[in-house]
Order: structure tokens, then sequence, then C-alpha cells
């Protein structure tokens, strides 16, 4: 059975948010509201959390996952971040976008994508994400709370403890957020991609990108 923490959005109480990371530390996942949708994370560093994770998306190895990440200082240390692809990402963050850049070797392999040794890394506006993130201490892996065989993701903190009580360790309840995932974008290669259109505007960016199917988020 999950645990399930109402968390004041704008000040979230410091002694559950301390259980949180505990509960990831400890190996569990959890699911947490973003300034896009609800996400699944979990630690990095975790190999069995990560394979929860990703059974629970209902996902494989080839889709990628991020890392979410408090600012762009974290980005520096598992990506490889040319001038060009810096000042895009300034633009982009804090915010609703997914950035795919080349890996360092600070990611474990199994987290990068099998062929193409890429990660997906953001970093997200909300309050309740980025008070955990400073809590916990590090950067957490994470995904799109959609689950198998449907398209949008969950949103009802109330919903998603129900469904998923014997699955995650904890559900954050920080409100409802919004329904769209985030805007993916592409920058491993020349020029740019859109790999997904969600909540953040590729403009923001001053982008013109042609669009592409892959997994991500």
């Amino acid at each position: 059975m999950s645990q399930f923490f109402e968390l004041h959005p704008e000040n979230p109480q410091p002694r559950l948010l301390k259980q949180a990371a505990d509960l990831l530390h400890g190996g569990g996942v959890a699911a947490l509201p973003t300034d896009s949708s609800y996400a699944l994370v979990c630690h990095l560093d975790d190999k069995a959390a990560a394979e929860k994770l990703r059974r629970i998306r209902g996902v494989d190895e080839r889709h990628h996952l991020t890392l979410l990440c408090r600012s762009l200082s974290d980005l520096s240390a598992y990506a490889r971040v040319d001038n060009r692809q810096y000042r895009l990402l300034k633009l982009g963050t804090p915010g609703p976008f997914t950035f795919i850049l080349e890996a360092t070797r600070e990611v474990p392999r199994r987290l990068s994508h099998p062929s193409r040794r890429t990660i997906g890394l953001r970093v997200p506006d909300h309050r309740v994400t980025q008070a955990l993130l400073e809590v916990f201490g590090q950067p957490l892996l994470g995904t799109t709370l959609i689950l198998p065989g449907e398209r949008d993701p969950l949103n009802d903190p109330q919903e998603i403890r129900e469904r998923l009580q014997k699955q995650v360790a904890v559900v954050l309840d920080g409100g409802a957020c919004s329904t769209e995932p985030t805007t993916v974008i592409d920058l491993s290669e020349e020029p740019p991609r859109l790999v997904r259109r969600g909540r953040g505007d590729p403009a923001q960016l001053g982008l013109a990108l042609v669009e592409v199917e892959d997994g991500v988020g």
C-alpha cells in the first residue's frame, strides 16, 4: 500500500519531503506533480527501482527516461553540452521541456539509449518537485505518468493512488496539474528535432523544428 502525502503547492512541508526522499533512497518509486503532468520518479542509481518504473510505465530500454534536475548546473554532470546547446537550454529551463543530449559517463549505461548513448534531461518549474530534489540531494530518474494502453498522463493524485497503490511507494499530492506532457527536443543531432509536442512552446527557443517519432519521457 502506497503512502499518500498532501503537500502545500507553494510551501511543501519539509517533514513530508524528507519522508518521501527516504522512500526513494530506499528503492521506492514515487508519483509527483510537475509543471507539465504527474511523473513517476526513482533513484538514479537503483537498478531495481528503474526496472520497476519501466514496468509501471510499460516501456523498454529503448524508451528515453529523463533526469529531473534542480538547475542547469546539475545538467553539466550528466550531459555533454556545447555553447549553442547551452543557450537553448537556458531559454527552456526551468520549464516544461525535455532535452535529449549525449550522456556523460556519470550516467549508468543501462539508463541511456542502448544504441545512441543519449539521455533525456529537464529542469521542472514546480515548487513541490524542486523542493523534493533539494531534499533528495541529486537528480531523480523520471518518466511521464502515462499508463500502458493509455494516451494521456494522469493528473488526479487520488486516482493515481487508487490505480497504483500496490506499485508505488508514495504519491505526492501537490494538487492537479496539466495533462500535457513535456515538449521533447532532441539536441543530440543537427539540426535539432521535435520528438514530442507537449506543453512547452518550441517558439520560445527560437527553433523551427521538424517533428519525428521517438520514445521518450
